[in-house]
């Protein structure tokens, strides 16, 4: 299991950057897959999102939180993925926090894997931070 975390300063308040947080928006900022469809009738209140590009499909269930979302990976190539997004107050603006836990298998797949992970997650900050 690889853990990964990147961070980002949005020059916005947090109820901005609450709105901007949803699902489609999440998965579309992180740039590896398109969204196909949303489902928001997963079990326990979770929005499920299906995404996919070239013959790969991937299920993620989201679910909000208290100061932020967090999301894990119901079907798609990795053994094991959770990813949490979350932001607080900081000088006047935001701090938008990503991170993700993974398991691929081999060390060194699962090495590339996270050097991956960790570029999605600072493309996804990046694009929110400017949609807000």
């Amino acid at each position: 299991m690889r853990e990964v975390e990147v961070s980002q300063f949005v020059a916005a308040p947090p109820t901005v950057v609450a709105r901007v947080l949803t699902p489609r928006a999440v998965v579309a900022a992180e740039g590896s897959f398109d969204v196909r469809e949303i489902a928001t009738d997963g079990p326990d209140d979770e929005t499920l999102v299906r995404a996919g590009r070239r013959g790969l499909s991937i299920v993620f269930a989201f679910e909000e939180q208290v100061d932020g979302v967090r999301y894990v990976q119901r079907e798609g190539p990795l053994d094991e993925l959770t990813t949490t997004i979350t932001y607080r107050s900081e000088n006047e603006g935001t701090r938008l926090t990503a991170r993700s836990e993974l398991s691929v298998g081999p060390s060194l797949v699962e090495r590339a894997a996270a050097w991956k992970r960790r570029g999605e997650l600072k493309r996804a900050l990046r694009t929110l931070a400017e949609e807000c």
